[in-house]
């Protein structure tokens, strides 16, 4: 869990260094997601960081919260509009604010203990790999919104590990069962070695950059746009639905040419 803690707190460390000298304006720079800033980005970090840590620290209360959450269901537009009368000095200190209580939560726990959340209780060790790959995800809507290309490290195995893990859930929240046939997902990291899950005999397979393979799990790029290789058509039909992140199917990116 330390070493985790340590590679959130060093992505932490690249979405900060996004923001540090926008000023008001920048804050409300739009993003590829549609209807959303930066700040709403870093608001919904602050927000979901707050809520694992809830969970870690009063579990039985986060489960009477989340019974009443999923009647109502999260709405993370809602959620996004109810922060919008912050600064973007304000966002930031709620964000620092939130991440060192996540940290500090997590670092001591035992990564096997079940936590509660916004469906399937999960590992203290998802959680806080979730919480990484939102991070990545929606630092990523910034770096678009400003024109800025982050150099990818070897920490996005985190992402892509949580993005094979999610392939049941990604069938499950369009309502469709998951075929029976395994995947054999086989990535180049960018340090050049290589990432593999899945079967090594399975007919279905998808190759490819670990960069891109992220990319198209969290749904910030169009399948188009992405070096990825499927073969077999259970490769091909979780490729057209991949979603790393819970809540409902996201609606994905328009393409936009490689």
């Amino acid at each position: 869990m330390a070493a985790l803690a340590a590679d959130v707190a060093a992505e932490t460390a690249v979405t900060r260094a996004l923001l540090t000298a926008l000023d008001e304006a920048g804050w409300h720079t739009a993003t590829p997601a549609e209807g959303w800033d930066i700040a709403d980005q870093i608001t919904h970090l602050a927000y979901f960081d707050e809520a694992a840590v809830r969970s870690a620290r009063y579990p039985d209360d986060f489960r009477a919260e989340t019974a009443e959450a999923a009647a109502a269901q999260i709405d993370p537009d809602a959620i996004a509009a109810r922060y919008r009368d912050r600064t973007g000095i304000q966002v930031l200190a709620w964000f620092d604010q939130a991440r060192a209580d996540l940290l500090a939560t997590f670092t001591g726990l035992d990564p096997a203990v079940r936590l509660p959340w916004y469906g399937p209780a999960m590992s203290a060790a998802s959680s806080l790999t979730a919480r990484f790959m939102e991070t990545w995800a929606h630092t990523q809507d910034i770096a678009d919104a400003l024109g800025v290309t982050r150099e990818p490290t070897d920490r996005l195995r985190h992402v892509a590990h949580i993005g094979v893990g999610a392939r049941a859930f990604s069938y499950a929240a369009r309502g469709k069962p998951q075929p029976a046939d395994p995947v054999h997902v086989s990535l180049i990291a960018p340090s050049g070695t290589r990432w593999t899950w899945g079967p090594a005999d399975a007919t279905s397979r998808i190759t490819g950059p670990a960069l891109d393979f992220c990319l198209l799990v969290t749904q910030r790029r169009h399948r188009d746009d992405l070096a990825l290789t499927a073969e077999g058509p259970a490769a091909e039909e979780w490729m057209a639905i991949a979603q790393a992140f819970a809540g409902p199917p996201g609606p994905g990116r328009r393409p936009r040419g490689r």
